[in-house]
């Protein structure tokens, strides 16, 4: 008979062995360079998080990128933008493409670069000589010179806010030939030479009476354009009364500063504007927006706070319920501490990795008011929500817990213990497990452990959502397990798919694959 001691069947045996290290030097799984060029595109923003620097993740994204057809480039471009309402990436990827594959920028340029900001990140990239070249090089010159003259007058006045390079840097760059007076005018204007005061549009007139003496009607032109001007407070009330949702959301803490608020029937105009459904819907708010301006609008009227808090009821309210039995497992260890999206000196989010955990829970469990949440960090952290709380309510309260290390087979293990019957099980986490670090040459825990709980539940799913740059995983890609980056709502949408059973064999990446160019 053979050495039992030798040939034992060994738990987790056939499972797959995990092939490199995380950040934390512990066993994990690699993602194909595919899925990890989507999820980078998904979550960076190309600023110092917990594992990583800015100049690392760049470099990082770069190899990627060059190991990946450019028609990949161009889709996972293309979903970060639209899908995922990103910035830095895209137009980071759109310089990949204009050194490796000049003629499919042109075919994806009009959808990725489609706001100011937009092509001043591009341009910017470009001339940073990261991808390959210096210089904007003919065919991206004429397609930033298209993008100038497919804007009217004010979108390009209105769209000038902005430096490092400014629109009039990029006009400088590009030398677009005007076609009409108040095109040669306001161009003129922009770059500061010489022109025709009297040919230039309207608004820019307005403003620059405004300027002059600021009184009377405020032009309807970004705020930005006016904080320099000593304004009064009505004119601030006008600003605010004018301004759209968005810019509503987003200056809160400017409006409280100069008085606004101070008005009784501003805080009401205010409060009205940021619950309407219609006008949440039609600016795309994400749930990530929302807790950002609830987290950093910490002195409003409270009509300001609520009207916030309603907001994300009608954002998350298209969030698909799931079938079946639903277990989330959000990370609240102390890796989640650090910004969302990454340090930037003078500009990092409040909104921490673990608010944004907390945030996808609560919406999970709005939804699905059934379903079991397990926090988690070196253990299990023991905590009750409310599904009949706000969305905002439970964030907070997961928010404030847990801060030690990252154990993600911690919520699996409670599961099996309590003999848990599961559907679907859904990890929020940064994935960088290793308090339960697996031994050379065996899975990690996290697969032993769900493979256990598969026996008990045959047709269970488990959902990884990763919140930062990664190119690892604690559950190997397989027909049973989705791994899934980013924070808007593109993710709910894949989640759904996935735990209906509609989603393409390629998961997440054929979900990007599918991005018609």
């Amino acid at each position: 008979m053979a050495n039992k001691s030798l040939f034992k069947t060994l738990a987790g045996k056939l499972l797959p062995v995990a092939d490199t290290k995380n950040s934390e030097r512990a066993p994990a799984y690699a993602f194909a360079p595919k899925h990890a060029l989507a999820q980078y595109a998904a979550t960076g923003c190309m600023n110092q998080t917990f594992y990583a620097t800015a100049d690392e993740q760049l470099e990082t994204v770069l190899k990627l990128a060059l190991a990946v057809e450019p028609e990949f480039v161009a889709r996972t471009a293309l979903y970060a933008r639209s899908k995922g309402a990103m910035k830095d990436m895209p137009a980071l990827l759109c310089a990949v493409l204009a050194a490796r594959s000049p003629g499919l920028l042109a075919e994806v340029f009009d959808r990725l670069i489609d706001s100011p900001k937009m092509l001043r990140n591009f341009v910017q990239i470009v001339r940073s000589g990261v991808t390959g070249r210096k210089s904007l090089g003919s065919l991206p010159k004429r397609l930033v010179i298209r993008w100038l003259e497919s804007r009217t007058d004010e979108q390009l006045f209105t769209g000038s806010v902005g430096n490092d390079p400014s629109l009039a840097d990029i006009i400088k760059m590009v030398h677009p030939k005007p076609h009409y007076p108040s095109r040669e005018a306001l161009f003129g204007y922009l770059i500061g030479r010489e022109h025709n005061a009297a040919h230039l549009p309207e608004v820019v007139r307005e403003f620059e009476a405004f300027k002059r003496a600021p009184k009377g009607e405020v032009p309807d032109v970004p705020f930005q354009m006016l904080t320099a001007l000593p304004l009064p407070k009505d004119a601030w009330k006008a600003i605010a009364r004018n301004s759209s949702w968005q810019s509503t959301r987003m200056n809160l803490n400017t409006f409280k500063r100069h008085g606004v608020f101070e008005d009784a029937s501003m805080v009401d105009l205010i409060a009205a504007k940021l619950s309407d459904a219609a006008l949440i819907k039609k600016a795309r708010a994400f749930p990530y927006q929302l807790l950002a301006a609830f987290q950093a609008a910490t002195d409003v009227p409270r009509a300001i706070s609520e009207a916030l808090q309603s907001a994300m009821e009608v954002a998350t309210e298209n969030v698909p319920a799931l079938n079946g039995r639903v277990f989330v497992f959000p990370d609240v260890s102390g890796s989640m501490r650090t910004s969302v999206t990454g340090v930037r000196k003078g500009a990092t989010s409040a909104v921490r990795c673990v608010d944004v955990a907390a945030l996808i829970t609560a919406t999970i469990v709005r939804r699905n008011p059934q379903a079991e949440v397990i926090p988690f960090e070196s253990q299990v952290v023991s905590l009750k929500l409310n599904p009949r709380d706000s969305v905002m309510t439970n964030a907070e309260k997961l928010g404030s817990i847990g801060g030690g290390g990252t154990n993600c087979s911690a919520p699996l293990q409670q599961m099996l213990d309590h003999g848990d019957r599961v559907d679907v099980a859904i990890y929020v986490s940064d994935n960088e497990s290793w308090v339960d670090a697996a031994q050379r040459g065996q899975a990690t825990q996290t697969m032993v452990l769900w493979e256990k709980l598969k026996k008990r539940n045959p047709q269970a799913k488990l959902i990884c959502i990763d919140l930062v740059p990664n190119k690892t995983t604690q559950a190997s890609e397989r027909a049973d397990i989705l791994n899934v980056g980013g924070f808007s709502d593109a993710v709910f949408d894949v989640m759904a798919r996935f735990a209906e059973g509609t989603l393409d064999p390629g998961h997440w990446v054929g979900v990007i694959e599918a991005e018609r160019i």
